[in-house]
């Protein structure tokens, strides 16, 4: 058997430890939690094999699991993790409950955290087509223009509007409203912000007539 049994039980304790204390959140938490349990069993081990004077064996056993644990470490100092903002003043939040408006902020407050910028521009590229130009001219105060017509899918209209696919006619105008007293550029909102809103609900409420 050798260190096969002691290393099943290391896993299976450090699984149950890792859902009780650590538990990732997000669509892959179940292979982030097989990972860290994988990393702890790998360290138990190799930390009980080192103490009993098999260190040749057991030293390489604990590299491999705090490189499996290496992502979660490295996490703990993350502003984002697993789709949610960590700290900060938006601290709790999932990125897609942000709307355009707090996803810019977000992008500026990040300007000295480049690995949690690089995440929120994946998420941005996903949800918000162009937006690359346009954050960086409102960041540096330059004049707004809007975007390109047409380029907009359904669900990146019903993303940007906060809604669900499928919403109805009453709760895309209600959207809009509410957005757009809070970006509108007279009110020193994001020209850009509220051209994307605008062609949200142009698209949606165009699948309505």
């Amino acid at each position: 058997m050798g260190l096969t049994a002691p290393f099943i039980a290391a896993f299976l304790l450090a699984l149950v430890l890792v859902y009780l204390f650590a538990r990732p959140k997000g669509p892959d938490a179940m292979k982030q939690m097989l990972r860290r349990a994988g990393g702890g069993a790998l360290i138990a081990t190799g930390v009980v094999m080192t103490a009993t004077g098999r260190a040749v064996a057991g030293v390489p056993l604990i590299a491999a699991g705090l490189y499996l644990w290496k992502p979660a470490i490295l996490e703990r100092g993350s502003v984002i993790a697993d789709g949610r903002v960590r700290t900060g003043r938006f601290a709790g939040r999932p990125l897609d409950s942000l709307d355009g408006r707090e996803l810019a902020t977000l992008w500026r407050d990040l300007g000295s955290r480049p690995q949690d910028r690089a995440v929120l521009e994946a998420h941005l590229d996903r949800r918000i087509p162009g937006w690359r130009e346009h954050f960086q001219r409102d960041a540096a105060g330059g004049p707004g223009r809007a975007a390109r017509p047409g380029t907009m899918t359904d669900q990146q209209a019903y993303e940007i509007l906060g809604l669900s696919a499928g919403a109805t006619e009453a709760e895309i105008q209600a959207a809009y409203r509410r957005l757009m007293k809070r970006v509108h550029p007279d009110q020193g909102g994001s020209t850009f912000l509220a051209a994307q809103i605008n062609e949200a609900k142009e698209r949606l409420l165009g699948g309505h007539r």
